[in-house]
């Protein structure tokens, strides 16, 4: 039932209609937008990744920890990323095969970017924060945005992360198998479908998946990202260093949990290697951090029962290939890993269509968070609507 919502909004989502959905993760490779419909069934109409600018990821980075004039900093980058994301919008209505036109597209749902994200800070109040100003999407683009889904699963008691479960379970599920959908970003989350629907659904982030990789390649070889694990392959892992990592305690929580840059960061990297020898190689500490992101995320998976599961992955860890090789080799031996490709949705683009798909239940007053996943006290509409 639509709840509340404009004659006009109502008009809009009355028939089957073309979502954006736009993400900009906290690997920060890059800003992925695409166009999709969701009846009668998923369809992927076009799709585009676009470079974010080296000053505007220098200014993401600059604000993901505490400083000097943080607000007059995040009042300037919150409208330049929402006119950057506008753009990115535009471009691919105009670059698409199909002509999408701006009177087609129902909504935009806009992730945002992730600058702090506190899910657990007690005492103090709880928060998650992603600017690119919604207001300045929907002024530049004229289409209707979508966006703001985190507060209030927080508002409710939950972490506001993950959000994608409800989406997995939405299009991934199979009555047949149990599966998991796991997505390495920046950080790593898995989601446990299972077969039984009288199970709960599950899901969480799991620690670092492509963050700390990243961050070590480009400090030491100024790279963006070790492609398909190349240089990690070169290195040996390092038992003290890797033990010592994975003495924190967010390895160990219960869930709820979700995680950022907040905690796994070149900072944490450092301090845990002053307790080695000066003459550990970078290359033995980023094949290190490759094992800490594949030994987590398969450990999580085993202790909630799932290592029989077929899993499937998405993000751009789908793309490193030593990671994809160490998923396999530490997990029971003939079970499948392989990307979510497989379930007919190419693992560069789940991110997005999730956020496309979190706009529509917005705007058909349905929930989109999970709180088995979150820890909210229920379901929630997620996200605000800014009308173009």
């Amino acid at each position: 039932m639509m709840k509340n919502l404009p004659a006009s909004i109502n008009d809009a989502i009355s028939a089957p209609g073309i979502y954006i959905g736009i993400m900009s993760g906290t690997s920060l490779d890059g800003i992925d937008v695409v166009a999709v419909s969701f009846e009668p069934k998923l369809q992927l109409h076009a799709h585009c990744s676009f470079e974010l600018p080296a000053l505007i990821k220098a200014q993401i980075l600059t604000l993901c920890s505490s400083g000097e004039d943080e607000i007059e900093k995040l009042g300037h980058l919150d409208v330049g990323l929402g006119k950057l994301f506008a753009q990115c919008c535009l471009k691919l209505i105009k670059q698409s095969d199909l002509h999408l036109a701006v009177d087609n597209i129902v909504a935009i749902g806009l992730h945002g970017q992730t600058i702090r994200h506190r899910p657990d800070n007690s005492p103090k109040h709880n928060f998650s924060l992603q600017i690119g100003d919604a207001n300045t999407v929907a002024e530049e683009s004229g289409i209707l945005t979508v966006a703001d889904f985190r507060r209030r699963d927080i508002a409710a008691g939950g972490q506001g992360a993950p959000l994608v479960p409800a989406f997995h379970a939405s299009i991934f599920h199979s009555n047949s198998c149990d599966r998991v959908i796991l997505n390495i970003g920046g950080m790593a989350n898995v989601t446990l479908l299972p077969a039984d629907t009288q199970q709960p659904l599950l899901g969480f982030d799991t620690g670092p998946g492509n963050v700390l990789m990243d961050a070590w390649v480009q400090q030491h070889l100024g790279l963006a990202y070790d492609v398909n694990g190349d240089w990690a392959s070169k290195g040996q892992i390092n038992p003290v260093l890797l033990q010592k990592l994975l003495e924190l305690p967010f390895f160990s929580q219960p869930i709820p949990k979700s995680t950022g840059r907040e905690q796994f960061n070149l900072a944490w990297i450092e301090l845990a290697l002053q307790s080695l020898s000066d003459n550990t190689r970078p290359v033995d500490v980023q094949r290190t951090l490759l094992e800490l992101s594949a030994v987590t995320i398969c450990q999580e998976i085993q202790k909630h029962k799932f290592a029989n599961a077929g899993l499937y992955v998405c993000g751009g860890g789908a793309h490193n290939q030593l990671l994809m090789t160490r998923l396999q080799q530490l997990l029971p031996s003939g079970k499948s890993v392989s990307s979510t490709a497989d379930l007919n949705l190419d693992p560069d683009w789940v991110e997005a269509t999730a956020f496309a798909w979190l706009a529509r239940q917005t705007l058909l007053g349905l929930s989109s968070n999970c709180a088995t996943v979150t820890g909210a006290r229920g379901e929630r509409v997620l996200g605000a609507i800014f009308q173009a």
